[in-house]
């Protein structure tokens, strides 16, 4: 398996200053196409859509979970659950984490506390962010131009909206990727930071820390080729640790301010009620089997063992690509760790709806295995479909918004 050995990139590197340079160029390309398809959409929003009629940028920006994001800086966290008239939990500002809207609030001040502007600023900045991190990461494994092709990919990809919008989506990017880069060269100290500023900007950290309990399992089983010290195994334990306590830490913070032990769950549990009406409750891996559910017997009106069998498959597949694709295993063992952590988080916490695209941009680092193929017209094909991805997708959530499909 020496795909999975820790190598370095070839010796002959550019510079810092010209890899940023190079990343700015990309990033901001692709900035100004993702900035056309915002004003398009905003053109095209009507009346029934989400935006409304007259739409302008600024709207997109605080669209959707941006609207929350704002209600948080301007107004905090509820100390009182609100209910509905059915006397349940209503959607409420502690489903959203206060690193991102804080933030923003911050960067907002010298342009007269225009949230708007701050969480722009942010979430551009943040990406750019990312994007440097993410060429770091794969430059362990992958040669300057695949690399650069993946950093296109990305910046450009069906998502790449989320680096122009309020969502804290960009900035939870830029430390998970700075801590996969961490884990890659066992740069361990920086992670004690990374993980609680990712634990209080997204929620996901959970899988972080199922990912380091892999990783120290792998590197127990390998420690004859690349020797485990006494200190690797304590910082992998306690990064472990801090990682299992952080992705807890908001759900006790929501608990002591309201005086509900279950205030956090039971907020995210009020957002599932716009599919499945009733009081859900949650067990691991119920909301995933639920969504597949209502989506092949109540929307689609299919079989649901259909549904089922379809979900089965489609799990023993990417676990096969994760495990053997070659263009896959190039990445690294840390990179296929955390995409395969990440997948069994979702599996086991997320009902499954139009959400589920924006819950899969932390698998970006794959977009390295897109990149390795050489052939210039497989990597101008997948930036093509990258950006007919992100058109549909602003399309859909932005300039309509009107079904339930169509939610980011």
């Amino acid at each position: 398996m020496a795909g999975d050995q820790l190598t370095t990139a070839p010796v002959v590197q550019s510079s810092r200053g010209r890899v940023a340079l190079r990343i700015a160029a990309i990033y901001l390309a692709a900035r100004l196409v993702t900035t056309l398809f915002l004003f398009l959409a905003a053109q095209l929003s009507g009346f029934q859509s989400r935006m409304g009629a007259d739409a302008g940028l600024a709207d997109a920006v605080v669209a959707w979970d941006g609207a929350w994001y704002w209600l948080v800086a301007f107004s905090g966290y509820p100390t009182s659950l609100p209910l509905t008239d059915a006397g349940q939990v209503a959607e409420n500002a502690w489903a959203f984490l206060p690193l991102y809207p804080y933030l923003a609030q911050a960067v907002s001040v010298p342009f007269g506390g225009q949230w708007g502007t701050g969480a722009l600023i942010v979430s551009l900045v943040a990406g750019y962010g990312a994007s440097v991190a993410l060429y770091h990461l794969l430059r362990l494994r992958l040669d300057e131009s695949a690399t650069l092709w993946a950093v296109a990919f990305f910046a450009s990809g069906p998502l790449a909206a989320l680096f122009q919008v309020g969502y804290a989506e960009a900035l939870n990017l830029f430390w998970l990727f700075c801590a996969l880069w961490c884990v890659a060269r066992r740069r361990y100290g920086w992670l004690y930071l990374l993980i609680p500023l990712m634990a209080f900007t997204r929620p996901g950290v959970l899988a972080f820390a199922l990912c380091l309990g892999l990783f120290g399992i792998w590197r127990w089983f390998h420690r004859v080729r690349e020797p485990l010290r006494a200190p690797e195994i304590a910082h992998i334990i306690a990064l472990g640790l801090l990682a299992a306590v952080a992705g807890f830490a908001w759900q006790i913070i929501a608990g002591w301010v309201t005086g509900e032990p279950g205030a956090y769950l039971a907020t995210e549990l009020a957002w599932r009620r716009n599919w499945v009406p009733g009081d859900p409750t949650f067990v691991p891996f119920e909301p995933f089997l639920a969504g597949v559910s209502f989506w092949f017997e109540t929307m689609w009106h299919l079989p649901l063992p259909l549904g089922y069998a379809l979900v089965g498959v489609g799990a023993l597949l990417i676990g096969a690509a994760l495990a053997f694709l070659p263009a896959v295993r190039k990445l690294g063992i840390e990179i296929r760790l955390w995409s395969a952590s990440y997948l069994l988080y979702l599996l086991l916490v997320f009902f499954p709806q139009s959400s589920i695209f924006r819950l899969l941009v932390p698998l970006s680092p794959l977009w390295g295995a897109f990149a390795v193929p050489r052939s210039p017209a497989w990597r101008v094909g997948v930036l093509i479909a990258c950006l007919a991805g992100q058109w549909w997708w602003i399309y859909n959530m932005y300039a309509l918004g009107n079904s339930t499909w169509q939610v980011p």
